[in-house]
């Protein structure tokens, strides 16, 4: 990994348009970046839109990273636009993530979609999808993750983020009690900032919820198919973004409420139901813990819930198995195959304040882990598999489920 935008700068002016001939919407943050791009994308297509949309890590396959229409890119696809990458850097180093950006952004110039939706990978400022100036930016919310790489504070990891904003185009803050710090760095950038809680706002009703915006614009809507009352937030950001380009981009109520229930992306408090629940999630935060652990309290379980968890080895294991303590009797711990992950030993020892004299089973592997906890689960338990994003893959692959980010059909 190193942050900077130079590299990319100068392999995009040998490969790509001067300028995009689309609107394209740019989406940072520590937590809810996924599910912001998702409901944008699924409006958007809703609404007879194509779209093309980078996201990262993915779960199954590298393919899900970029999609167009609503559905990733081929293998042949993607392997032509790394060869003219590959061809136009020139001997210059890119990392993986740098790379890959330069691929996606190749295929999407090519597309000619009618809106791009760009998901920032890591803080916002020197991240590679900041080389392109975004019509609209979102930051879904600013929490404690990648501290080594973008600060020790919030206010020093607001500054990062805000780093996507632009002088006199939309600044989207999708969390209502964000830092003061990314407020500001928005409004001095000159950007046009509209932040949910402030301008935005989500009134929660039964069964059903109401966003409102600027002018007075208010939009009844159905409840996210994506579990979990900070998908409000999401949603709510999404809709802000795209509603800063109805100019360009108009959009109906109808699309936006069919939008609400055909988004979807794996591993955001997912719920797969059977005679034992599962529950994924990717957790791997304080922030996205707590969440974690407020989404449980509202979902019921008639058994007992134990709790599979695996974290790569800059995680903090106390700060994110903390929240969800009170509501897990057994622990499973794993270790991915992942070069970064960390060592069950250290993650075990990590842990061994905040579970109070439980002792976790600790598993080579997280198959291994998974194993036992589905032996020990009895119908009606509920078993919690969360942490790194290899850790749902496991869990994902051991399901058999599908594709893990798109739109639900009709």
């Amino acid at each position: 990994m190193e942050l900077g935008l130079e590299r990319v700068s100068r392999v995009w002016s040998r490969i790509g348009p001067k300028g995009l001939d689309f609107p394209v919407i740019t989406v940072g943050g520590t937590n809810g970046k996924g599910s912001c791009v998702a409901f944008a994308e699924a409006r958007a297509e809703a609404g007879g839109y194509r779209t093309a949309c980078y996201g990262s890590p993915h779960l199954l396959r590298y393919n899900e990273r970029v999609r167009v229409g609503g559905d990733s890119v081929s293998d042949a696809a993607l392997c032509g636009a790394f060869e003219r990458v590959e061809a136009a850097r020139g001997g210059m180093p890119l990392t993986y993530f740098e790379f890959g950006t330069l691929a996606a952004l190749h295929l999407f110039a090519e597309a000619e979609p009618d809106l791009a939706i760009l998901e920032v990978g890591l803080g916002g400022r020197l991240d590679a999808v900041n080389l392109i100036d975004a019509d609209v930016a979102v930051v879904t919310s600013v929490g404690h993750d990648h501290q080594d790489w973008l600060g020790g504070s919030l206010d020093a990891i607001a500054v990062e983020k805000a780093g996507i904003f632009r002088k006199g185009r939309s600044a989207i803050i999708g969390q209502p009690d964000a830092p003061g710090r990314l407020r500001r760095e928005a409004e001095d950038r000159g950007a046009l900032v509209l932040q949910v809680g402030w301008e935005i706002g989500v009134l929660p009703g039964s069964g059903a919820w109401t966003w409102t915006g600027p002018g007075g614009e208010r939009l009844a809507l159905p409840t996210p198919a994506m579990r979990g009352r900070v998908q409000y937030q999401n949603a709510a950001a999404a809709i802000a973004a795209l509603r800063c380009l109805s100019q360009r981009l108009p959009l109906s109520v109808n699309a936006i409420r069919s939008g609400l229930g055909r988004a979807r992306l794996n591993g955001r408090f997912q719920v797969i139901p059977g005679d034992v629940t599962w529950i994924l999630d990717v957790a791997h935060n304080p922030e996205a813990a707590e969440v974690l652990a407020a989404n449980l309290r509202g979902l019921p379980c008639p058994g007992r819930r134990h709790a599979v968890l695996a974290l790569l080895a800059d995680k903090d294991p106390k700060a994110v198995a903390g929240p969800l303590v009170p509501w897990v009797e057994t622990w499973f711990l794993g270790q991915s195959s992942d070069p970064r992950a960390m060592p069950v030993e250290r993650l075990a020892e990590g842990l061994a304040a905040v579970l109070a004299g439980r002792e976790p089973r600790i598993l080579p592997d997280l198959p291994a882990a998974l194993d036992a906890a589905l032996a020990q689960s009895a119908p009606g338990d509920c078993l919690l598999v969360f942490g790194s994003f290899t850790t749902v893959e496991a869990a994902l692959r051991r399901l058999g489920v599908g594709p893990s980010a798109g739109i639900l059909p009709h």
